[in-house]
């Protein structure tokens, strides 16, 4: 059977859930997804939608997903895909689906002018990373994803200004 790859639609919302519950289960976060199907839902139905995403079907069955949205990198002075989440159910693993879904994101990327495709992988997902060697990625090893959120992003966010950047806002 071939695998099919199509845009995902508003009614995908809850799909999109699924596969990102199973991602969060691989990735042993279960308890770090807060995102909802009816806010995706909404989120896809907005005037400017801040992700897009590419459903990979076995017949009529979705069995896998691609979420990515647009970034920009300011030493190339190009936009770019930003790819934040790929999964494939475990059960659809080895089908062909992983790479229909990269060789559609590099379709996207192409047709738009996008000069690159990032993403981020965990340390010790050795099979993600062997998948990406194989299709010609490297890792930056001289980055480190940094982040700032909940208590820290609102206390940073509450301090007030200096005097020389209240004039600018």
């Amino acid at each position: 059977m071939t695998v099919k790859i199509r845009f995902a639609i508003p009614a995908d919302a809850e799909t999109i859930m699924r596969f990102i519950r199973g991602l969060a289960a691989y990735e042993r976060a279960e308890d770090a997804v807060r995102a909802t199907a009816s806010e995706l839902r909404a989120q896809m139905e907005s005037a400017a939608p801040p992700f897009e995403c590419l459903i990979a079907e076995l017949g009529a069955t979705p069995v896998g997903f691609a979420l990515f949205y647009r970034s920009y990198s300011t030493w190339l002075g190009q936009p770019l895909l930003f790819l934040e989440d790929l999964f494939v159910d475990e059960s659809y693993r080895g089908a062909g689906a992983g790479i229909a879904l990269i060789k559609r994101l590099a379709q996207v990327a192409a047709a738009r002018g996008y000069e690159r495709i990032e993403w981020r992988v965990l340390d010790w997902n050795a099979p993600a990373q062997r998948f990406y060697h194989a299709l010609g990625a490297a890792p930056l090893g001289d980055w480190t994803v940094w982040r700032l959120e909940g208590g820290a992003l609102t206390a940073l966010a509450a301090t007030p200004r200096p005097a020389s950047d209240a004039a600018s806002a």
